[in-house]
């Protein structure tokens, strides 16, 4: 597996603005950084599950249709260059903050299965780093935790910095776009040489 890509993957699509990361930052500049860890939580447990999903759903399509992986392949990297495009050209957003407290673990949980983009990079994921090296229930599940616990890092790095982060970005939101762009342009070029 290219653990570069691997992480440079993950790194991007996990830290990146995002349906998670924009209410993380919203709850965390909100409610604090104590009450939105439960809203983190969600989000890496929700995570976990969806990655799971990906794994099991992809090696089903595997089997079921054995040339799948190279076009998934390429159909990854494809979107890979489109996230970077959306990265280049996004705009600067306002997050949601009047969203209730209440039950803020489970709807992050059910976010995740509602999130394109968790759920289109989780299929990238599997399909690219995963199933072309693994395919064993325990390295899926060791794979899935990994990812869930890198979208509760990512989701708690913005509540944390909340209005500071949000202030950066918006200083440097160019830059910053420009570098995760091209961090997924290098990305798609090495799953297009390995495919």
């Amino acid at each position: 597996m290219p653990v570069l890509s691997f992480f440079l993957y993950v790194f991007v699509t996990s830290f990146t603005p995002g349906p998670n990361n924009i209410m993380g930052m919203a709850f965390g500049s909100t409610y604090g950084l104590k009450k939105s860890i439960r809203f983190c939580s969600g989000v890496g447990i929700g995570y976990f599950l969806v990655m799971l999903l990906c794994c099991y759903l992809n090696l089903l399509l595997e089997d079921i249709i054995p040339n799948i992986t190279f076009a998934m392949s390429i159909l990854g990297g494809i979107y890979m260059l489109y996230l970077a495009y959306k990265i280049v050209t996004s705009k600067d957003s306002k997050s949601s903050k009047d969203q209730k407290q209440d039950h803020i673990f489970f709807t992050a949980i059910l976010l995740q299965f509602v999130n394109p983009k968790g759920i289109l990079s989780g299929i990238t994921l599997v399909t690219t780093f995963i199933l072309p090296y693994y395919h064993s229930n325990i390295s899926f599940i060791l794979f899935a935790l990994l990812i869930g616990f890198i979208g509760f890092l990512s989701t708690f790095s913005w509540s944390l910095f909340g209005s500071v982060f949000q202030k950066f970005l918006s200083a440097y939101r160019t830059p910053f776009n420009i570098v995760m762009a091209l961090s997924l342009v290098y990305i798609s070029i090495s799953i297009f040489i390995k495919s």
